[in-house]
């Protein structure tokens, strides 16, 4: 084999995207000394995708303080490249930022996020790919939206000094008129990989609020109140964001890039894949490896092993999966792959197996071993 690409998601908790393909490649060089061995970071919008992106486009990250969840000050990391800024929303609205006594759908703020686009925005960018996963947030952007520059009226006719999930059900009208042009000219493609609608029995607040902090009661609350906003939208542009696939994710975050920025939402993996030229990269390879921590029935449901598999099946490049677990299944069977391979040969303990040496030798033996057998055959 003279080419072969390496192209796995991170092993999460253990190995980095880069470290995967640093340590596949050592595994190729053991049986072909000269293969030229390609290495693409990937991701499929979520933890990794600023990372994967920025190495792939020559990028820099940009570090700045904004206000997290619940204004409490964060340091929050995206990427630029040229006129694109890569942005994970999780950086300044994310989750693991609140502490679990503290976590409250309806007083957190997307409000962080929109302070990430304003900066990127300030210098220069107009190209936005934005991850929306692991939000903390049921606010339907509009903390996101204030920092842009988008006010809230609610019915006295008084503005909404803080947009928050418990205060939508207040807003009765949106003012969009100091928004800066830069803002309005600005493309936003958005990585979202639910079909979750906005709001309803399967929306935004009763599918993902529980895991953010909501009891029962609060979720209607929240569901009513991005019911009510819903409405607003409508009523200012003429779009009815309630079914659009999608626009539930991140507790309305996806309604919001819709609805008032133009944004397109778009499978994860294939955003990160069009930004980083990946076709290009994989011409005349002899083999793909891609992977993922764990590979299962999950994986056709638009993980990053099945973006990869779904260019190459096109090319017609053979590709292989490696996983640190490995569960087959029918919907694994059916995909494709020349191959899926556990790295792990025997069990062994979960915090050994996760040790980043250990997870990294394994790694490589397997790769070794997938093309020594590969050989055999040809």
């Amino acid at each position: 084999m003279k080419k072969i690409v390496v192209a796995s998601d991170s092993f999460k908790g253990s190995l980095s995207s880069k470290d995967v393909a640093e340590s596949a490649a050592r595994g190729v060089h053991q049986i072909y000394p000269d293969c030229e061995v390609i290495e693409i970071n990937v991701a499929d919008g979520g933890e990794g995708t600023v990372d994967a992106v920025v190495e792939a486009l020559g990028g820099s990250l940009i570090t700045i303080n904004v206000k997290g969840p619940l204004d409490a000050p964060v340091a929050a990391t995206y990427g630029i490249a040229g006129t694109t800024a890569i942005i994970e929303m999780a950086s300044a609205s994310g989750l693991p930022l609140i502490a679990v006594e503290e976590r409250d759908p309806a007083k957190t703020s997307t409000y962080g996020t929109g302070e990430m686009i304003l900066d990127a925005i300030k210098r220069g960018c107009r190209n936005f790919l934005v991850g929306i996963g692991g939000s903390a947030t049921n606010d339907a952007g509009t903390g996101m939206l204030q920092a842009l520059g988008f006010k809230f009226i609610n019915s006295q006719g008084n503005e909404i000094e803080r947009c928050c999930g418990g205060i939508l059900g207040d807003i009765a009208k949106i003012d969009d008129s100091q928004v800066p042009t830069e803002v309005r000219e600005s493309i936003f493609t958005i990585a979202c990989d639910v079909d979750t609608p906005f709001c309803g029995p399967i929306g935004a607040a009763y599918v993902f609020a529980p895991q953010k902090g909501a009891s029962p009661q609060m979720v209607e609350a929240l569901d009513n109140g991005m019911a009510s906003f819903a409405k607003v939208i409508e009523q200012k542009y003429s779009l009815n964001i309630v079914p659009v696939a999608g626009a539930g994710a991140a507790g309305g975050m996806g309604g919001a890039f819709r609805a008032f920025l133009n944004g397109t939402l778009r499978s994860g993996v294939e955003m990160v894949l069009d930004a980083i030229d990946f076709n290009s990269r994989i011409a005349d390879a002899d083999l793909v490896i891609t992977g993922e921590g764990k590979v299962d029935f999950q994986t056709p449901k638009g993980k990053t092993a099945a973006g990869v598999l779904a260019r190459t099946k096109k090319a017609g490049i053979p590709t292989v999966a490696i996983g640190g677990c490995v569960e087959p299944c029918d919907e694994l069977n059916a995909m494709g792959f020349a191959g899926i391979y556990p790295i792990l040969e025997e069990k062994v303990p979960l915090e050994v197996a996760m040790q980043r040496d250990f997870a990294s030798t394994n790694v490589t033996k397997t790769v070794a071993r997938i093309l020594g057998e590969l050989r055999v055959k040809s």
